[in-house]
This record gives C-alpha cells, structure tokens and sequence, in this order.
C-alpha cells in the first residue's frame, strides 16, 4: 500500500447508557448439548456416513492442532475411508453423540438451504454485464474488540472515520450514492438479482465472456461484509403482503423482482448488509468453495451454523426433511461455515444452512428449503 499521512487518533464513541428496564427481562433458553446414545439418532444405521470422510478429512485440517482433536485426526489418517465399516466404527468410538436443545427442551428449529452459483459476467462494464461486484472498499475499518473485551472474541466491529471518530459503515441503500465502492468492482455480471443472491450464498462461479463465447471461469469467494445486520427481502415482501410465508423462497422473489423492476432498488436496500468479494482461480472444479472453517465445502455433506451454539468443524448428525417434502433428509454433516443469515436468534439453537453443491440443480433444492430439523453434535471423547 502507498504510504500515507499518519491519522489523527481515533475516537470509539461509547454507546449511550440504556435507561433501566421497567421489569427484569426474561432471560432466553441457552442452547445445551446432551450426551446420548447411536441409536437415538433416526437414520444413523442407514447413512452411508463414509460419504461424509473427505468433508472430515478437510476439517482436520484446520482443526488438527487443536488439543481436543489431535488425537482424532491423527487417527482419522490411519482409517481407509473406502470402507463403510471402518469409517462407521471410527464415529462411534472416537465421538460422543449430543443433542443440540435448549434449557426448556426445545429440539427443532430451522434447516435452510444454500449452494454456489454460476454467474455470466465481464471484466469491463459492457452490455449486458453492466451490474458491478464490489471488492473490500478502502476506507472500511475493522476493529478486533478481543483484547479490549476477552469475552468478545472473534467479533470484530466495521464502521469507518468521520472526522476523529469511528461509525457505522454505509448501508447498502447508502453506498451506490456515496462513491464509496468507486473503482472497487471486480467484475460486471448480467443480472442485478443474481448478484445479489450471491452475496445471499457467500460465493460463487463466474463465467467470464467474450464474443458471446465462455473465455475463463473464476471464483468469487467473500472477502468482508459491510457491518451492517443481514435482513431477509422475504420478509420484507411478507411484511408488505406481496406474498404469504410460505410462498417466500429464492425462485418466488426473483419473480417479483422481474415483475416489478422499478421496485428491484427498494427491495434490495431493504437488506442493509452488503458482501464484499474477491476473485479466486479455480483449481479443482470438482471442490466446493471455502468455508468460514478455510477448507472447501462439501457438496450435501457441510453445514452452516451458529458457531456460538455449533463449534466450527464438528461432525453433526442432521435429521430435517427434503425440500418440500416429508421425505426424511438424515445424514452425517460438517458444521464448515458460518452465515449472517443463520445467526440463531434468542433460544433458537437449533439452526444450520444445509450446502447443496454447485450449479442450478443444487440451487433449486436450496432455493425450496426451509424445513424443520434436529442436530447432534458429535463430541470427540
């Protein structure tokens, strides 16, 4: 980076004092962990839960220094994950299967779905690829609260200076207006949704065209995020009566969106977080994109979660339906990312983003899903 002035110190304004609640508040139930037995978890016996040993495999390799798992991965490396039977007898002798629920019992909550897309895009703003992905803008700061506050570790607050003090960064409405993303675009794609709903997914393909022809392909993988709280547009159509609950899903707000084109500005800012991306080379097709773990995902074998409820990297047993269906969905998972969008609220514990794999098909299955579920969360012993 070029060299620049030295700023003037910075000022973090405290929040202003909360004025004293009228009565205690009502203290939400804690998600817990209870140790249980193989043969409470419905399908485990018929999972072919070897299919699940590459996503352990590449979990170890983020986790394999941390004490509690040492031992696991350095066993998991002497097992011949081409045999059902041994990768079944490695589970149930080196893991302890917990119920995820809260202090009041509650065992459900929700599974969603997502996958990586494919995008058509340019590297220069040209007819049709005229809807810009934006990379990390200069001016955004980001503060680790860690050594000021232990008990936030791994919560970082992003905002930017104004003066001598430091503010919430733009939200999404804000930031076209304010120049601040300005020579920050790292490619142009053709459709104003799908980029949005690429943010939505974290990451995704992009085939890069020329001549009508497809000259390279790449990946967009998430860089940072705006500060700014993630909020669903399908709410927001339910809010407003465009559409019931049940109706809300990915295919049924890119029809609205289509349907009502003037209206795409206000629907999209009424998400007010706004993901920033950077491009990447794909090396093996064949892998997903890299989780908030730093190991690629999994195709139907890697999970989204609350980290603050799940721990990053575990084996979890997830007992949801299909899409749509009440056709059981019960297989071994890695909780290998994380999400905005799946930050369980207040006594939800029970709350994962299930990953399809990559291309349309995946994308109509997450599309579609938003079933309940339940979770075990395998514990190394």
């Amino acid at each position: 980076m070029p060299e620049t002035r030295s700023p003037s110190p910075v000022v973090v304004e405290p929040l202003p004092p909360l004025a004293p609640p009228v009565a205690p508040p009502v203290a939400a139930a804690k998600p817990l962990l209870v140790p249980t037995t193989w043969s409470a978890l419905p399908g485990w016996s018929s999972d072919a839960v070897s299919e699940a040993w590459p996503a352990l495999l590449a979990s170890c390799e983020a986790l394999a220094r941390k004490p509690e798992w040492t031992a696991v991965c350095t066993a998991a490396r002497r097992v011949d994950g081409r045999d059902p039977l041994a990768v079944r007898d490695f589970f149930e002798t080196r893991f302890v299967p917990n119920r995820l629920t809260t202090s009041d019992g509650n065992d459900t909550g929700l599974v969603t779905g997502y996958y990586e897309p494919l995008l058509r895009g340019s590297r220069v703003p040209v007819a049709p690829y005229l809807t810009p992905v934006y990379g990390v803008p200069d001016d955004l700061l980001i503060v680790d609260m860690t050594s000021l506050y232990p008990e936030l570790k791994g919560k970082r607050l992003r905002g930017r200076i104004v003066g001598r003090t430091v503010v919430p960064y733009l939200p999404r409405g804000e930031l076209s207006a304010s120049g601040a993303l300005r020579g920050k675009e790292v490619l142009w794609v053709d459709d104003a949704i799908d980029a949005f709903f690429l943010e939505i997914q974290g990451s995704g393909r992009v085939e890069l065209m020329r001549g009508g022809k497809v000259v390279e392909t790449v990946r967009l993988a998430y860089a940072d995020q705006n500060g700014q709280p993630y909020k669903s547009v399908g709410r927001w159509l339910v809010d407003r009566g465009e559409m019931t609950l049940s109706q809300a899903s990915m295919q049924s707000i890119r029809s609205w969106a289509q349907a009502h084109p003037q209206r795409l500005g206000e629907l999209l800012a009424a998400n007010p977080s706004e993901v920033f991306f950077k491009e990447e080379a794909i090396v093996d097709p064949t892998k997903g994109p890299k989780g908030a773990l730093g190991v690629p995902l999994t195709a139907q074998r890697s999970i989204a979660v609350d980290p603050r409820v799940v721990p990053l990297g575990s084996p979890v047993f997830l007992a949801t339906t299909l899409p749509l269906s009440d056709a059981p969905l019960q297989r071994l998972v890695m909780a290998q990312d994380t999400g905005g969008a799946i930050a369980a609220a207040p006594g939800a514990a029970v709350r994962a983003d299930y990953f399809w794999g990559f291309g349309g098909a995946a994308g109509e299955q997450a599309g579609r899903m938003k079933q309940d579920g339940r979770m075990w969360v395998l514990v190394p012993r």
